[in-house]
């Protein structure tokens, strides 16, 4: 008795037979980028959460003030970083959207600080703060014949120098992508508010800043998530010193690796997850709107 099979029982042809040349070139020419993502991303990043999976690295990290310290550095951080910055950057939108030859050259000096690398700006900044033969201290003997003060010698003063420098070197780009939002509105609008009288404050409230709104709280957040991972405006000014009372979350897992306390580093990255997942969450949410 003769046995049929069916379509569905018949072998299937193999996978390079179902392929057509250019997938199978896509294939190839993808797999490199797929191996330099796996072996620097997935595997570093799975390792550190390996290391971290110890509680009692959590009960140390816990106990040691330095890590509460830097856990208040971080939200003073955001909080009066990212709103002065935003703020700032809304104001200065405003100026460099006025169509004036000389403001046109100015924006060109303005957007210096952010395209120039961060480790000789911000060291160079240091290096002005410097107690005794630093610019800003010679300034200061030489108009009023007194010592200036060691700016990076006070906790407070120190972090807000940081958050100083933070500030200066990321309100360009907050600029620029505000400035193409305020660009993007109606010119008409603006006319026809000059016909009914309305002054430059009832025009930022009633058009700018409806048109913007949107734009300026996405903004904000996706400032929010960069900030968290600012390590140069602490680590290359302070140090996070003085007496490790200018850390933030950023920088700590340093002073961890310095003390070759690898599992407290790593741990030390995951107590900040808790801050960027909500903001990631919020940040999504609003874009797929």
């Amino acid at each position: 008795m003769a046995i049929t099979l069916s379509a569905s029982d018949a072998p299937s042809p193999p996978l390079s037979a179902r392929l057509s040349p250019p997938q199978i070139w896509g294939i190839a020419l993808l797999a490199p980028y797929l191996l330099v993502f796996l072996a620097f991303v997935v595997y570093p990043v799975g390792y550190g959460l390996w290391l971290a999976r110890h509680p009692a690295s959590y009960v140390e990290l816990y106990n040691d003030p330095i890590f509460a310290r830097a856990a208040v550095n971080t939200l003073i951080f955001l909080v009066i970083g990212i709103n002065i910055k935003m703020l700032i950057a809304l104001f200065l939108s405003g100026f460099f959207a006025q169509q004036r030859p000389w403001i046109r050259w100015l924006s060109v000096i303005f957007i210096l600080p952010w395209a120039v690398p961060s480790i000789p700006t911000i060291l160079s900044v240091r290096f002005m703060l410097n107690p005794e033969w630093g610019v800003i201290n010679q300034l200061i003997f030489k108009f009023t014949g007194d010592d200036g003060p060691n700016w990076l010698n006070d906790p407070a003063v120190a972090l807000a120098m940081a958050i100083g420098v933070h500030i200066w070197k990321s309100l360009p780009f907050w600029t620029l992508i505000l400035l193409t939002g305020r660009l993007a509105i109606s010119h008409d609008l603006y006319e026809a508010s000059d016909v009914d009288g309305a002054n430059w404050w009832q025009k930022f409230r009633y058009i700018t800043w409806p048109s913007m709104q949107t734009l300026y709280i996405t903004c904000t957040l996706l400032s929010m998530i960069w900030t968290l991972g600012d390590f140069n405006s602490v680590y290359l000014l302070t140090g996070g010193g003085p007496a490790d009372l200018t850390h933030v979350l950023s920088t700590l897992g340093i002073r961890y690796l310095r003390l070759d306390q690898l599992s407290l580093a790593m741990a030390s990255i995951v107590c900040a997850m808790p801050f960027v997942l909500p903001l990631v969450y919020f940040m999504m949410k609003r874009l797929s709107r």
